[in-house]
């Protein structure tokens, strides 16, 4: 199953949004447009499904109220709304959810509108009698409620598998320095390791060897890559260098360089999971070069894959839109004005030009710089 449309009204920066999503979406504008506050739409689904410890009171609070889900720019009808139109091309399946909602105290939100349908059949309107009865009711989805959503429990079922990933080196490297708890669904990595720990030997060792394999295409002297556990029974990686000294042996995460590790991260990414995998500027860390190899490399690793799953990814880098392999119909451009970000997809000049042959990187990257960024100055 895949989003094929996301409509926002009220949510962060998007007083409203209408845009087409594709199998492999790139996402681009300015600094502070909106990119991950999209991103955050699908987590925030995500949230809302969890049986335990999710449900829409406890994502709206882990985002700090609706006071700061709320686009600034709202002003009348202040309800957030997210409409999602998703496609299930195995069953040819076309469902469409909805779910608007409002401050209801202080501390709680209560549902406006709730409604699932599937090629036109109402599966669900919200408010209906029970909760005109009782309002309490529009505290919680149906979609975090298992005895409610047997009919779509599909839609469920995606949404929980949302995946982000935005690994921060050093917390993998320095983990057992930093100590503290991981943030809940780890969006940052700090426990990667053990998320390989809890995959098969089999599974494990069949993934490494495929991550191995680029690994020595994209870093120099890189030889091997081995899961292992210490004395303490803590997870680890080890790579293995061909080195001037022969003996210098394997080193464990912490010597690895953080364009290493967010390689690691990105290619057992790929390669976990059948969900919306959600990635945060790719680039990071990350050689020119290789950033440019990317998009050849997603497309290659889904098109492998026995289920394609979609991926969106936020970008600034000129070098990964160079990329030939990029659909441009896949492209979406977030523009900040005074009323907030709209998005949209290439235009018909830029589709011409693309079309020519030109890169994104040279046909639609560039309106996205800051109009005045040649002014910055610090005295």
């Amino acid at each position: 199953m895949i989003i094929t449309r996301l409509r926002l009204k009220n949510w962060r920066n998007f007083r409203e949004l209408d845009v087409r999503l594709a199998e492999v979406t790139y996402v681009i504008g300015p600094n502070a447009s909106g990119k991950s506050n999209l991103h955050d739409v699908f987590r925030f689904l995500r949230d809302v499904c969890k049986p335990q410890g999710g449900g829409l009171q406890a994502a709206v609070a882990k985002r700090s109220g609706i006071r700061k889900l709320r686009c600034l720019h709202a002003r009348k009808n202040p309800e957030i709304r997210i409409e999602v139109e998703l496609s299930d091309p195995i069953t040819n399946k076309n469902w469409e959810y909805l779910l608007e909602f409002k401050s209801m105290t202080k501390d709680r939100v209560a549902i406006s509108r709730e409604e699932v349908r599937c090629e036109g059949k109402i599966f669900l309107v919200r408010p209906n009698e029970n909760d005109l009865i009782d309002r309490e009711l529009l505290t919680q989805t149906h979609l975090e409620q298992i005895q409610a959503n047997a009919e779509f429990r599909e839609i469920v079922e995606f949404f929980s598998s949302i995946t982000y990933l935005h690994l921060v080196p050093q917390l993998l490297k320095y983990s057992e320095m930093i100590g503290g708890r991981v943030i809940e669904d780890d969006p940052f990595g700090q426990g990667f390791l053990e998320r390989i720990a809890l995959s098969t030997n089999k599974t494990r060792t069949s993934r490494l060897n495929k991550i191995k394999k680029a690994l020595k295409a994209a870093v120099p002297q890189f030889d091997n890559i081995q899961f292992s556990k210490d004395k303490a029974g803590r997870p680890h990686l080890e790579a293995f260098y061909s080195h001037f000294r022969p003996k210098a042996g394997w080193q464990s995460e912490e010597h690895m360089s953080d364009g290493t590790l967010r390689l690691i991260a990105l290619f057992w990414s790929l390669l976990d999971g059948d969900g919306v995998l959600l990635l945060e500027e790719p680039e990071l860390s990350l050689n020119e070069e290789i950033v440019r190899q990317l998009p050849r490399l997603i497309d290659h690793a889904n098109k492998s894959r026995k289920t394609k799953r979609q991926i969106l990814i936020t970008t600034h880098s000129n070098a990964l839109l160079s990329n030939s392999a990029i659909d441009f119909e896949g492209v979406i451009v977030l523009e900040p004005g005074l009323e907030g970000t709209t998005g949209r997809s290439v235009n018909k000049s830029e589709t011409a030009a693309l079309s020519a042959g030109l890169p994104i990187s040279d046909v639609v990257l560039p309106k996205t710089n800051p109009s005045n960024v040649h002014q910055m100055e610090l005295f």
